[in-house]
């Protein structure tokens, strides 16, 4: 696995990292983008049925860490990732600075995500998004994950690398989020996203 992120896979969210919400994206999964070598046919992360070596990628259900940002993957089932068409994800009720999102792109992808606030308001915040076939982050991500290799639906391509980056959406209206609309943008994948809270909106709950 080659990686530029400072990335560890972790079993839980620590007292380290206390301003972070993982969020279930279990109801909306409907992708399968990384396989093994005797199922690496059964995958579509593009048109051509390219996928992610498991053994360079995390386990189903782990937690892992890329750059000090806890992501919860996708658990045990037919599909790891959302290949976002516009799915309505409900998340605990909070404020937030930053939408963050382990994903990749079927090329480079520029779309929108809808924040839905408890008042009824929604915002458009930009997503960026990185091409995952052997190129290197456009926008500013993090690279979380480099595989040295790529499965085609019948063969191994060696020194053809698969890329899933780590990026951030903002959160800029102080109000409670209550959900979010993903992009209606197909070639985007989501394989897991995290809130990172509000301290000062932490400190009242504690206190409250």
């Amino acid at each position: 696995m080659k990686h530029a992120a400072n990335q560890r896979e972790v079993d839980t969210i620590g007292p380290g990292t206390p301003f972070f919400r993982t969020v279930d994206l279990t109801d909306h999964l409907n992708n399968r983008a990384v396989t093994t070598e005797s199922g690496k046919g059964d995958g579509r992360l593009n048109v051509w049925r390219n996928t992610i070596p498991s053994q360079h990628f995390p386990a189903a259900g782990s937690r892992v860490e890329v750059d000090g940002i806890p992501y919860r993957m996708a658990p045990e089932s037919a599909y790891d990732n959302v290949r976002c068409a516009g799915q309505y994800v409900t998340v605990p009720e909070g404020r937030y600075d930053w939408i963050r999102v382990l994903a990749t792109g079927e090329r480079r992808a520029e779309t929108e995500i809808a924040v839905h606030f408890a008042d009824g308001h929604i915002d458009f915040e930009a997503l960026r998004v990185s091409d995952f076939w052997h190129a290197p982050p456009r926008f500013g991500e993090s690279v979380a994950y480099r595989t040295p290799v790529m499965h085609y639906p019948h063969h191994v391509q060696e020194r053809v690398h698969a890329g899933v980056f780590s990026t951030r959406v903002p959160v800029s209206r102080q109000t409670p989020v209550s959900a979010l609309r993903l992009p209606r943008h197909v070639g985007v994948h989501v394989f897991a996203l995290t809130l990172q809270c509000t301290p000062d909106d932490l400190t009242r709950r504690s206190t409250s």
